[in-house]
């Protein structure tokens, strides 16, 4: 990961605060992007001290970003860009940042789960995408989950609405199946020289903090048996790095290994999300 530069969605905690951790031990410089500043000071503290950073290891920087806010995503992916400045890369984002059990809408009035987890992502990758083609070879990785199994399509109303279900479970499913749609549709348009490799990547049922919504005692109760946000980032990294993924970009990964997704997860569903986000994004 010499040279190379990332970005981390919600890398303040969880999954994506590890694998930011881990690109960073590797050499990258990796932008955190993260709603909060103060929460974020560990992370960047923890890798300023990783051992060996005058031999190799890597830097880290904060970018403020709300994905519950679209003016906001593009004030982030303007900021970015800046930052970079014309001559500088972006070889990898992961779309990590994810709410599970939150209730409510985004500043925009979507359904808080899914503007979050996928109306927010849409709009910063699709301000980003120039730069990764330009940074090519370059990836994006989109955090989904196996729980997209679970949806039975996009109800196009309901997510301009207020989280409905008791425990948002439906929403989430919603949010994680429009992470493999996105995917999908995300490597069609991609013109086919760009070298840009993208993946949907179930990390696994992992106790990270992205239940922080769902209420005791469910919340320890449903946590105890899942795995390790270490183990989460080392499925993510394989999506992010494996070289064996280049050239099937659009893949879903179950825990490392390629996996069709669910039926339900069709091309033509795929360019329906695609065009409807254009327009909500506007």
């Amino acid at each position: 990961m010499q040279g190379r530069t990332c970005l981390v969605t919600g890398a303040n905690t969880g999954i994506g605060r590890a694998t930011a951790v881990r690109l960073a031990r590797g050499g990258a410089h990796v932008l955190l992007a993260c709603r909060s500043a103060e929460r974020t000071q560990p992370v960047l503290d923890e890798i300023a001290a990783l051992p060996g950073a005058d031999a190799g290891t890597g830097t880290a920087t904060f970018v403020p970003l709300d994905l519950a806010d679209l003016d906001a995503v593009r004030t982030t992916a303007a900021e970015v860009l800046d930052r970079l400045g014309p001559d500088g890369r972006l070889d990898l984002l992961v779309n990590n940042a994810g709410v599970a059990g939150a209730k409510g809408v985004t500043a925009q009035g979507f359904e808080l789960t899914f503007g979050v987890g996928h109306l927010g992502h849409f709009l910063l990758t699709t301000l980003l995408l120039d730069k990764l083609v330009a940074s090519a070879p370059a990836r994006v990785v989109n955090l989904s989950s196996k729980a997209h199994f679970g949806a039975k399509g996009i109800d196009f109303e309901a997510v301009r609405q207020p989280t409905r279900s008791p425990a948002g479970l439906v929403e989430y499913q919603v949010a994680k199946l429009c992470n493999v749609l996105f995917t999908i549709e995300l490597a069609r348009r991609l013109p086919a020289d760009a070298d840009v490799t993208t993946c949907a990547v179930h990390p696994g049922v992992i106790g990270s903090d992205i239940w922080r919504q769902v209420p005791w005692p469910i919340r320890p109760a449903m946590t105890l048996f899942m795995g390790s946000v270490d183990t989460g980032a080392t499925r993510v990294l394989r999506g992010a790095l494996d070289p064996d993924l280049t050239g099937t970009t659009g893949t879903y990964l179950d825990r490392g290994r390629p996996k069709a997704p669910s039926a339900v997860a069709t091309p033509d569903l795929a360019a329906q999300l695609w065009k409807q986000s254009e327009i909500w994004v506007e």
